[in-house]
């Protein structure tokens, strides 16, 4: 009766330290209304803006969003780094798991003899347990090999926040362009619907012919037709932004965004001093050499399975009358056959491939980096080239205003002049996109920015550590 009493206190004790399952269910009216809750100015955001600026923060809510409030929002709610936060939780756990130290195994024996002749009760029964050991530093290989896959999902959080980073730049300089385009054809549309009055006007009057007019009404249509592509393509882009964010697209439209940095350009940085930070500042990179050492660990360990494990039995038995209390060792695998060369064999094959996909990654870099630098320095030239344009053009629309104030051209030449020159304003706005698509193309290669500017609040690099939590 003591024995069992004891044996049930025993698995009483064991199961009261047992994890409990806790559900978490999800709906999809609970998410779509966890969505719809998101804003720019919620206080939660506003917390996080404190917490990553300090008293560099912006008054709160700002007056306009430019690139670095936007992308440290994204960093805030985007669901992508969401997934990659929840990756990275799942690693950490691997590392408890590889350092759990393996349970005793707890044995009931019972035999009955049914022909039993001697003093005491016709049976067999006891209690055992047998405690693995693991020799050759097997769990440490374990730990290391998860501690390094650990590293390399918390370093893809920085390569996820940089491209994070990077739509939302791509989604504000369409905006920009957007807006820009806009801005130039309304205006060529409304010259352009001046110069069809005039010229209808002058064929009414004998002075003028149906083809020019005819002319005139295809330019005009192709005007609209591309202002309607424009609105259409700033609709994308706000819709893209806000995709990116994690918001409601109503959220970004209540705003006002700052897009004034998209119109200045900056200079080209040193070869080296790019490739120096395109080596050891890519996030992508680094979670691939943190990979490769997870490989090393993977090697080490399946070299220390050459060596068994050893098990120590611990017990006491009633063996018919007999008390017996044992201590010993249940077995040992011996190793004289594979010596688990298959898996070695296997470990080095992948080590060999972690290896091969790290200098092909840092090979790529490497070859992106100079096609970028070389796009950026020749869209810099370009965008010289068309500014001189833009000047000469500007200076030929002035010379026509002053030859209409003194009567040397009418007002149908001077509007077909200015429908012209907005060509040229688009023609070099087409230009400056041109030049940041190259920046940004220059900086996700080196994972830095190109363009840091000078207010207190620009994030000036993705840092991992500030990126794991919201």
């Amino acid at each position: 009766m003591q024995k069992n009493i004891t044996f049930a206190g025993l698995i009483c004790l064991v199961l009261a330290g047992c994890a409990t399952y806790q559900p978490r269910p999800i709906t999809p009216a609970t998410l779509t209304a966890i969505f719809e809750a998101r804003s720019l100015t919620s206080d939660e955001l506003h917390a996080y803006f404190i917490q990553r600026w300090g008293n560099n923060a912006p008054a709160w809510p700002p007056q306009r969003w430019n690139r670095d409030m936007l992308t440290l929002a994204a960093i805030y709610y985007s669901p992508a780094l969401d997934i990659a936060r929840a990756q990275w939780g799942t690693a950490k756990a691997g590392v408890d798991v590889a350092g759990t130290v393996p349970n005793p195994v707890l044995q009931l024996p019972f035999e009955y003899s049914s022909n039993s002749t001697g003093p005491g009760r016709p049976y067999t029964t006891g209690l055992a347990l047998d405690f693995p050991i693991e020799t050759a530093h097997k769990r440490g290989y374990r730990v290391d090999q998860s501690s390094r896959l650990s590293d390399a999902a918390r370093l893809n959080i920085g390569n996820e926040a940089w491209k994070v980073r990077s739509q939302v730049r791509d989604a504000m300089l369409s905006m920009y362009a957007g807006r820009e385009r806009i801005a130039f054809l309304t205006q060529k549309v409304t010259d352009q619907q001046q110069i069809l009055a005039m010229t209808q006007k002058r064929l009414s009057v004998g002075d003028g012919s149906g083809p020019d007019v005819h002319q005139v009404m295809i330019t005009l249509t192709q005007a609209q037709t591309d202002l309607m592509a424009a609105q259409g393509a700033l609709q994308d882009a706000n819709a893209r932004l806000a995709n990116v964010i994690g918001i409601p697209l109503s959220a970004l439209q209540s705003v006002q965004l700052d897009l004034d940095e998209f119109g200045q350009t900056g200079t080209i940085p040193p070869s080296a001093d790019a490739r120096r930070m395109a080596i050891f500042n890519r996030a992508d990179l680094q979670s691939s050499l943190a990979e490769y050492e997870a490989t090393q660990a993977a090697l080490q360990l399946e070299i220390a399975k050459q060596y068994p494990d050893i098990h120590i039995g611990v017990g006491y038995t009633y063996d018919v009358g007999t008390n017996k209390f044992g201590l010993g060792i249940p077995g040992i695998t011996l190793p004289l056959f594979d010596q688990n060369q298959g898996g070695i064999a296997q470990a080095e094959a992948k080590r060999t491939e972690a290896a091969a996909r790290t200098a092909a990654l840092q090979d790529t870099i490497i070859n992106d980096l100079d096609h970028a630098l070389a796009h950026y320095q020749a869209s810099l030239d370009a965008l010289t080239v068309s500014s001189q344009r833009l000047s000469v053009a500007r200076k030929q629309l002035e010379s026509q205003e002053t030859g209409f104030r003194i009567g040397a051209i009418d007002r149908l030449a001077l509007t077909q002049f200015k429908a012209d020159f907005a060509l040229s304003q688009i023609d070099h706005l087409n230009g400056v996109v041109a030049v940041q698509q190259a920046a940004g193309a220059l900086e996700d290669t080196m994972q830095r920015p190109l363009i840091v500017t000078n207010s207190p609040n620009a994030i000036d690099g993705m840092d991992t550590e500030k990126e794991i939590s919201r």
